[in-house]
């Protein structure tokens, strides 16, 4: 996929290396007796445009040196990276590659020669404001899709290049992770999925599980798109990795709230990934680590027309588990495969497949086996068609399949839930004039769920009337316009209607959105958001192959809203402040969840009836200070401070995951000789405690019933004899990671070896927290603590 680009600055200058000893070996080949002029020595100069693409994921300055061996024709024929770290030092070493320059000459004989090449990476200049100095600067940024850059020679000047470098143009208020700066996080094991978690905004369940709450959306609330196809999980079980190999990844997008319109069905947050173009020369990586190991390769065929990849992991803990904990069954495994050719300048087609498995068992006290096994597939076919610099066509149909099976007796499956679905969709992008886009779409999803029931549950004809077998359809269409009114100020107005059919019922929706960014000064942005979401009924977190049904009682909706403002002091630092309200409606999570197993038990009707619908709000500020980890010395700092709440009936209750304060500090240091360190601090409030005593807050309620504290205040009688309201202790870890990194040969290849350590203060983290008259206990998991050391190569 193609992506929006705004224009960088990158400075480089040539300068001759050896000429000296070129000019000495020149005259020692000429007789000493001879008085004939010697030769002329002109130095190689570029034939054209030196084009440069700035790293992706990266962010910050970046230097490098290179030297550049030519031939008589002036064509690139060994580059070495003198100096210089990554991800520039790569960027600038695969472009150097395709250089071309006149050659070296001595007199009129062209000669191979040897330069030095320096090459300085500079990060994108903030908006200018309205009132802004050198507004031939503001010109290029107010174009959403400018001209690909190109360097040119400055007159005079043989060794000065100035190259304009393409960058991603990111949308108001959206928070990005590259994988260049994830790989040096502590804690993530390189996986950007993984480093969602300490963006501000998000809100773990708990150590290493692989869900969270984005602004009081509970997980099944929030959506998770590779290259705008929907996906069910991000990670694989039991703390591991991404289900996507991270070096076809990227840049992953977190919207927290009043994301585009091109995204929709969902009323949480968008975690949105990226796949990496396809590019150039064969190359790759693969890793060794404790618990699995990945491979990825590209290479092009047909002359460069097409491009093939390929890219997995494979897990061994299930062969480690049986010798250690043979009751524990862990197992996992991914793929992806990626194909492009070019039909022409203007057509490009393609096929993207990839898929994960899961499977994590364990006996519980009886014997029993419990927990399940999980996959998806899923098969894209694309095609990109470019008609003109300002117009873009984007076609792809996507088959898929989501599996989920639970054990039953004898290790048989008891319980399977399927989804068989096919999507279209449908992008559109027109560049009227540099301060106008127009962006539209439509897209369509068919899923057939087919759920078969086991032991237990065989014979509930409840479960079987609210998950049985059906076919569900949504469709929608949409459409955002990206106006940028005067430099350094843009609005994005937009709106996507939806159709939701299942079972008989029809529901129409209509969502508009709106985001703005405003520069105020030359480093300071007001950034703003507005929109309404909606969704289907959904389960607490997302399983695959299984969904909700029931339209009768309408969509979850969401009217999310933040204001926030962006300041960079310097070139590298970036500070954020971000004010937050959400508002949701009808929706379905884990408070009206308990409150309708409560009621059915009461009143013996529509007993464990998943699908119940309740009011909440969540409102908080967002903070962070941000230095790339790719510099030398780097930061990264997020706090939130939230609220969340759920009311039921007349009653009203903080949220059962609500954490008011959430806490991630992380450094790295460059240690030089290739070494690096770093270390990630992350802390959080516990879960409100399950209030129990003799009073009632509910008319009919059994006085051993569970009690809330409704208001959260901590005062009144609902919050039990204890007069104050409830909470589990607080959780803190500290993660570690160092690498040592060689550079292998003239070709760019490098070896690294990583220690990483989660939770090395062996802390443990108190869940399932109640409260009694007689005291308050919880269940205490963990410590959970993983060690990993590792090998990666990278040609």
């Amino acid at each position: 996929m193609r992506s929006v680009r705004r224009p960088f600055r990158l400075g480089a200058l040539l300068a001759p290396l050896c000429w000296g000893s070129l000019e000495a070996a020149a005259r020692a080949a000429e007789p000493v007796a001879a008085k004939a002029p010697e030769p002329t020595l002109t130095r190689p100069v570029p034939k054209g445009p030196l084009d440069v693409a700035y790293p992706d994921g990266a962010t910050g300055e970046g230097r490098v040196t290179l030297e550049l061996v030519l031939d008589e024709r002036g064509t690139v024929t060994g580059v070495t990276v003198v100096a210089g770290e990554e991800p520039f030092a790569r960027a600038a070493e695969s472009a150097a590659r395709s250089f071309q320059f006149e050659p070296a000459r001595r007199g009129a004989l062209a000669v191979s020669a040897k330069i030095r090449v320096e090459v300085v990476f500079t990060p994108p200049p903030p908006p200018e404001p309205v009132a802004a100095e050198a507004p031939e600067l503001a010109a290029p940024a107010a174009a959403p899709k400018p001209a690909p850059a190109q360097a040119r020679v400055t007159a005079g000047e043989s060794q000065a290049v100035e190259i304009t470098v393409q960058g991603d143009r990111p949308e108001p208020a959206t928070q990005s992770l590259g994988r260049a700066e994830v790989r040096q996080l502590p804690g993530t094991f390189g996986d950007p999925f993984r480093a969602i978690e300490v963006l501000p905004g998000v809100a773990p369940i708990a150590t290493g599980v692989p869900f969270f709450f984005v602004r009081g959306s509970p997980p099944g609330n929030v959506g998770y798109f590779l290259d705008g196809i929907h996906v069910p999980l991000l990670y694989h079980a039991a703390l591991g990795p991404s289900v996507i190999h991270p070096g076809l990844v990227e840049r992953v997008d977190l919207y927290s709230g009043g994301y585009p319109s091109r995204y929709g069905r969902f009323a949480g947050g968008i975690v949105a990934a990226e796949t990496a173009e396809p590019r150039g020369p064969l190359h790759g990586e693969a890793s060794v680590r404790i618990f699995d190991a990945g491979m990825l390769a590209e290479a092009p065929f047909a002359n460069g027309r097409g491009t093939a990849l390929v890219a997995g992991r494979y897990s061994y803990t299930a062969a480690i588990l049986s010798l250690i904990a043979p009751e524990v069954e862990l197992a996992y495994w991914d793929y992806q495969g990626r194909f492009y050719y070019d039909l022409s300048r203007e057509l490009r087609v393609g096929v993207f497949a990839f898929g994960a498995y899961d499977k994590f068992l364990a006996e519980d006290d009886e014997g029993e086996l419990q927990g399940a096994a999980t996959q998806f597939h899923r098969v894209d076919l694309r095609a990109e068609y470019h008609p003109s610099p300002a117009t873009e066509a984007r076609l792809a149909i996507t088959l898929g399949s989501d599996v989920t099976e639970s054990p039953g007796e004898d290790g048989e499956a008891s319980t399977q839930l399927r989804d068989r679905l096919l999507g279209a969709r449908l992008v559109l992008d027109h560049r009227v004039s540099p301060k106008l886009e127009l962006r539209s779409g439509a897209d369509l999803s068919i899923d057939q769920y087919r759920i078969s029931f086991g032991g237990a549950f065989e014979n509930n004809q409840h479960r079987r009337e609210v998950f049985g077998t059906r076919r569900d359809l949504a469709t929608g269409l949409w459409a955002d316009a990206v106006w940028e009114f005067s430099p350094g100020m843009r609005v994005t107005p937009g709106a996507r209607l939806d159709v939701y059919a299942s079972r008989g019922s029809v529901l129409l929706s209509i969502d508009p959105r709106i985001s703005a960014s405003f520069a105020v000064g030359p480093r300071v942005t007001l950034e703003h958001t507005f929109g309404l979401a909606r969704q289907p009924p959904s389960f607490v977190v997302p399983i695959p192959g299984f969904q909700l049904s029931d339209l009768e009682d309408g969509l979850q909706r969401s009217l999310q809203s933040s204001a926030g403002v962006i300041v960079r002091p310097g070139r590298s630092w970036q500070l954020g402040a971000t004010l937050f309200h959400n508002v949701f409606l009808n929706m379905t999570d884990s408070l009206g969840s308990e409150l309708a197993h409560d009621d059915a038990e009461r009143t013996g009707s529509r007993e464990n009836e998943p699908d119940s619908r309740v009011l909440g709000q969540a409102y908080g500020l967002e903070l962070s200070a941000r230095r790339p980890l790719t510099e030398r010395l780097a930061g990264y700092f997020a706090y939130t401070l939230s609220r969340s709440i759920r009311s039921y009936g007349g009653a009203k209750a903080v949220a059962a995951f609500d954490r008011p304060h959430v806490l991630h500090a992380a450094g790295a240091y460059d240690l030089g000789r290739r070494w690096r360190a770093g270390a990630r601090l992350t802390a959080y409030s516990g879960m409100p405690a399950e209030q129990e005593n003799e009073q009632r807050p509910f008319d009919n309620e059994p006085a051993d019933s569970r009690r809330f504290d409704f208001d959260g205040d901590g005062q009144g009688p609902e919050t039990g004899p204890r007069g104050r309201f409830d909470r589990a202790p607080p959780f803190f870890r500290v993660d570690l990671r160092v690498e040592k990194n060689w550079r292998l040969g003239d070709e760019g290849a490098n070896l690294s070896l990583v220690a990483e350590l989660l939770n090395a203060t062996m802390s443990k983290e108190v869940i399932e927290y109640e409260c009694r008259p007689s005291g308050c206990t919880g269940d205490v998991i963990g410590p959970v603590t993983i060690p990993s050391l590792g090998v990666e190569a990278f040609f």
